[in-house]
């Protein structure tokens, strides 16, 4: 018996699960604190341009049978401009995912520590978290699987979990629909919170997504036929993942005090609820940063291997030796920074930042890609995609241009 929900869940599923991540509920957290509702604007222009994006990599992904490194690669013709640009899409994806994993594997461990008692020995009067192996073990469970239908199974899982216990907060926590409403359609920042902007579109936007989703879609999608499932199916998943990290600053906005200023760990995001959830509330922000930090250290490995497969014209498949060394290493080493105690919710927070600021670069290659008539045939870019990409690109870009500028005077 076919399950009537299949077609709404799927690749772009893996999408949502790996923007929401412990950066995700961490960034929106503090942007909830400090400037209540009036960011939301930039969750919602995040949330389309995922979409616009996300379409673009899955059309390709489904169309020419390539993921996005594959297609970088064989069509920047000249070879200098072909090495720069794979060095700096390969530096920005897989580099930046080992930051990610430290984040994200101890972002589990926090909301698994609101449960259980941490696994800790002490080396050497050095103390050695062991609950991050535990977290790590199960995402090589996963990844070493190599089963795709398991994986996107789990994921949509803990998406749901996520989307219970942060929907079923902000709605009952009885938030400002009309501040909501000002904050989501009337674009506000002041210069001190361009940086908080670009942070929420980076952590929404996530340029190793574009990676991940050209070559997951391959698995799920078989025929150009199917491009309207695909879309439905993007728009779905992204959708719920917008609709909750919105969640995550509606909370937060509504039930600050103006007290948070920094948060360390589930404690300090939790503390804000206690009033209104009292013990509760430790058991709901427990959960959702565990099922927030597990889809992100399986994503963000995967998709480090899948740009790098297709950049350095790897063999495809999940069991591949030389992909899984690429996920394993970023696993392991997201494991040995988050049992160490590497507090990673400030270097979350850069990355987050910095992955805004890649976001126009590998936005501008993909459009180029989009365009190729001898690769895509009449399913490249129309007038009106081009349209929205170039918007995205720009807004992608006057936001990064406004954050650095207030953070290191350009002008």
């Amino acid at each position: 018996m076919n399950n009537p929900l299949k077609k709404y869940f799927g690749p772009s599923t893996l999408v949502a699960a790996a923007f929401i991540g412990p950066g995700t509920v961490t960034v929106c957290t503090l942007a909830g604190v400090r400037s209540g509702y009036m960011l939301l604007w930039a969750l919602l222009f995040s949330v389309i341009a995922t979409i616009v994006l996300q379409e673009m990599t899955g059309r390709l992904g489904i169309i020419t049978r390539k993921g996005f490194g594959e297609a970088i690669r064989e069509q920047l013709g000249n070879p200098i401009i072909k090495t720069i640009g794979i060095l700096l899409v390969f530096s920005a994806i897989v580099i930046g995912n080992i930051a990610y994993e430290g984040g994200n594997i101890s972002g589990a461990v926090l909301g698994w520590e609101e449960f259980f008692v941490g696994l800790d020995i002490t080396v050497n009067g050095f103390n050695v978290r062991l609950t991050p192996v535990l977290i790590g073990a199960i995402a090589f469970w996963l990844l070493f699987s190599g089963n795709f239908k398991r994986i996107v199974n789990v994921m949509t899982l803990l998406v749901g979990i996520m989307s219970i216990v942060f929907v079923t907060t902000a709605v009952v926590i009885q938030p400002d629909v009309s501040a909501i409403i000002k904050g989501l359609f009337i674009p506000t920042a002041s210069p001190d919170e361009f940086l908080t902007v670009i942070a929420l579109i980076g952590t929404t936007v996530v340029p190793y997504n574009l990676f991940l989703h050209a070559s997951t879609v391959q698995e799920r999608y078989s025929h150009f036929s199917q491009l309207s499932d695909m879309r439905l199916e993007n728009a779905v998943g992204i959708i719920l993942g917008g609709v909750i990290s919105m969640c995550v600053v509606i909370t937060s906005a509504a039930a600050s005090d103006g007290s948070l200023t920094e948060v360390k760990n589930a404690s300090d995001m939790a503390l804000q609820l206690e009033p209104l959830l009292g013990n509760w509330a430790r058991t709901f922000m427990g959960i959702g940063l565990f099922a927030a930090g597990i889809t992100s250290a399986v994503t963000a490995p995967l998709a480090a291997a899948y740009a790098s497969k297709g950049l350095l014209g790897w063999n495809d498949g999940l069991k591949d030796l030389k992909f899984r060394v690429i996920w394993i290493l970023v696993l392991t080493i997201g494991v040995f920074f988050s049992a160490i105690s590497f507090n990673p919710v400030q270097l979350i927070e850069f990355a987050q930042i910095a992955n805004g600021i890649t976001l126009p670069v590998i936005a501008v290659f993909l459009l180029y890609i989009m365009n190729k008539p001898m690769l895509l045939g009449t399913n490249r870019n129309s007038s009106r995609q081009n349209i929205f990409g170039i918007i995205v690109i720009l807004v992608a870009l006057l936001v990064g241009f406004r954050s650095l500028n207030s953070v290191f005077n350009f002008l």
